[in-house]
């Protein structure tokens, strides 16, 4: 029986997600901030990086395929959810899909009175592609060279990981495949912590997370990442163990995100476990206290707090989306400069 039957996929795509690809492995869905920013209002806290969310594809070439079920994740949990597939899309059929698929997705906003007329024409010219929408993406096996594709048609490519498949970010580096930016997700500071909050299919979860959280220092170009998302009275605690894996992994940087009281998490967790901004804060301070990271930026409606490392990251990276700006000039917009 395959894992994407006609009823659930009327179910993705009533939730606003395009199912692409022969294999239909890959998801699409417009984010928040794309919509936003068509709708001329604010940008996604991402810009920090050099992110225009009307240019932003939201992506994962392995749509519910992971080995957690985390209790604060807004998604719907198959019985399958580790079950993943034979046949897999190559990554230029994904990219040219994935493309199309957003084009379409947002094609009604042509006609939108409030959507400024530039902003409408850049959209339809995909600038940056995030593979963070859903499942695992390391589980992709040509993860490497998707990101290849990415980056050859002149977009960023950002990869967000659960941090459970090491052996696959030891092959980005290797095959010179590094994302723009990648980022660890990071759930506890402990084994039975962590076994706790992502109820993990496998048996070394932790040992795996450590093992990536240290290869971050041998990627060379990417901006590495340290990535939480905090739940209170769950895994907002032991700012002093956060501490030490930031320390251990040395990352450009840091950032605590809120949990939201969204989707399917409504039924594990109570909205009590949504924390403030103001709180996001006082953990990040004391992270800052024992790790050195600067708090660079807060993000009150997203409830985000982003850390650097230095100054001198924080320069490189700004020389970073310099650099990026001028790629995307130069390969997709068709500008001489």
């Amino acid at each position: 029986m395959p894992k994407f039957t006609e009823e659930r996929l009327k179910k993705y795509k009533k939730a606003g997600y395009r199912i692409v690809g022969n294999n239909l492995h890959t998801g699409v869905e417009i984010c928040r901030w794309t919509k936003s920013m068509l709708r001329n209002k604010r940008n996604c806290y991402k810009a920090v990086y050099g992110i225009r969310s009307h240019r932003c594809i939201q992506m994962t070439p392995t749509l519910d395929f992971c080995p957690f079920s985390c209790l604060f994740c807004w998604r719907t949990f198959g019985p399958d959810r580790f079950k993943t597939e034979s046949n897999w899309d190559s990554p230029k059929e994904i990219v040219d899909k994935i493309i199309e698929a957003q084009i379409k997705l947002l094609s009604g906003f042509g006609g939108n009175q409030v959507t400024p007329k530039h902003l409408w024409e850049e959209a339809n010219k995909p600038a940056h592609v995030a593979i963070s929408l859903d499942g695992e993406p390391t589980l992709y096996p040509y993860i490497a060279d998707l990101i290849k594709e990415i980056k050859f048609r002149g977009m960023t490519a950002f990869l967000v990981t659960n941090g459970t498949m090491p052996h696959k970010l030891r092959e980005l580096i290797e095959k010179d495949a590094e994302p723009t930016n990648i980022y660890i997700s990071v759930y506890a500071t402990n084994k039975e912590d962590y076994k706790k909050v992502t109820n993990s299919f496998l048996p070394d979860e932790w040992e795996r997370v450590n093992e990536s959280l240290k290869l971050l220092k041998e990627f060379k170009e990417a901006r590495t990442v340290f990535r939480m998302t905090m739940v209170k009275d769950l895994n907002m605690k032991d700012p002093e163990g956060y501490s030490r894996l930031i320390n251990m992994a040395k990352p450009h940087f840091v950032e605590l995100k809120g949990y939201s009281h969204l989707g399917e998490s409504k039924f594990r967790l109570k909205r009590e476990n949504m924390p403030s901004i103001r709180e996001l804060e006082d953990f990040a301070n004391i992270i800052s206290s024992h790790t050195g990271h600067i708090v660079k930026a807060v993000d009150n409606i997203s409830r985000v707090v982003i850390m650097v490392r230095d100054e001198q990251v924080w320069q490189w990276s700004l020389q970073k989306i310099e650099e990026q700006n001028k790629a995307i000039k130069a390969k997709i917009d068709g500008e001489n400069i």
